[in-house]
């Protein structure tokens, strides 16, 4: 397998960084890198650990480092994670407590470490409701992972703060059965983009064709964290398949909620190189996050209106003169 890393690759432009994956020859992978800088968003490097995973301990190997920002990889634990000891060309240098690196989530017990020792590591003790965004978004992720994909390796997870712009991305990927084969559970979808549309509307969910989902799934976590990051004007990606979702940034104030992801203004790839698994990005701006509460009351209300319009539409018998 193969992956490029270019000099920018954060969601709005992560369509290159994407189409350079070559998933031949399995069984190693092989990562090239940009020159002269590289900067990258946690989901791409949770993308190519959630990879390297896959291939044989030795299998993973990277070309000559020689961009100055190399060092971000070295300090995320994307070498450590893969066991590779010899990269040169790289100085690691102070975190300063600005990110949570590379870490690997397989069970419900890690889920509940990760997120308590993350919101230290990102500063926001003092900033409860950006707080309170951003562990709901991490939690739902991974619980989607543990619960629905069957993925041996667990869920790979980073975030980044960045002080310049106020926001912090979080990336989270898996190498399990992607999001089609856990939606055609109960729905039907053809392709892997109408599986995306299923999995990003409110009460669908794999574990049942009951709308609004059942007490412990109520398909509600991804169009909750879209509907976060559409609230906040903020990037959200959502990869499996061939199928790449793209929520672009609005403008001005945000009004109501879509129930229909393809209503948001968004980019859709349906010609992707195939990715056996799922991968999620988000921004969250800590400048524009609202009161938590306020935005999911907001949210639950566009939530239980979807599911009363489906539920009526479903039971509506036609009439006949």
């Amino acid at each position: 397998m193969k992956l490029h890393i270019s000099n920018s690759v954060f969601i709005g432009n992560i369509d290159p960084f994407i189409r350079s994956f070559d998933a031949s020859e399995p069984d190693t992978l092989t990562v090239s890198t940009h020159d002269k800088w590289m900067s990258v968003h946690p989901v791409a490097l949770t993308m190519i650990a959630a990879l390297g995973l896959t291939v044989p301990r030795g299998n993973v190997q990277f070309g000559d480092i020689n961009a100055t920002s190399g060092h971000y990889l070295q300090r995320m634990g994307l070498f450590e994670l893969l066991g590779i000891d010899d990269i040169r060309h790289i100085t690691e240098r102070d975190p300063s407590g600005r990110f949570v690196p590379l870490t690997v989530v397989k069970s419900a017990a890690q889920q509940t470490k990760f997120i308590t020792d993350m919101m230290p590591l990102l500063h926001l003790d003092k900033a409860p409701e950006q707080a309170e965004a951003i562990r709901y978004v991490v939690s739902e992720l991974l619980r989607n992972v543990l619960e629905h994909a069957l993925a041996p390796n667990g869920a790979v997870v980073a975030a980044q703060y960045y002080p310049k712009t106020n926001r912090i991305s979080i990336g989270i990927t898996d190498t399990g059965v992607g999001i089609k084969q856990t939606i055609t559970r109960s729905h039907h979808a053809w392709t892997d983009a109408e599986a995306l549309r299923l999995a990003l509307t409110p009460g669908i969910t794999g574990t049942t064709s009951r709308e609004g989902g059942t007490i412990d799934n109520a398909g509600a976590g991804l169009f909750f964290i879209k509907s976060i990051a559409a609230n906040n004007h903020d990037f959200f990606m959502l990869y499996s398949g061939d199928a790449l979702y793209k929520l672009h940034k609005r403008r001005g104030e945000v009004k109501y909620l879509h129930v229909d992801p393809w209503d948001d203004p968004h980019a859709l790839r349906e010609d992707m190189p195939h990715w056996q698994g799922t991968a999620v990005g988000i921004d969250i701006s800590l400048d524009q996050t609202k009161r938590f509460a306020d935005l999911m009351d907001v949210i639950r209300k566009s939530y239980t209106s979807a599911i009363r319009e489906r539920r009526k539409a479903k039971y509506r018998k036609a009439r006949f003169e």
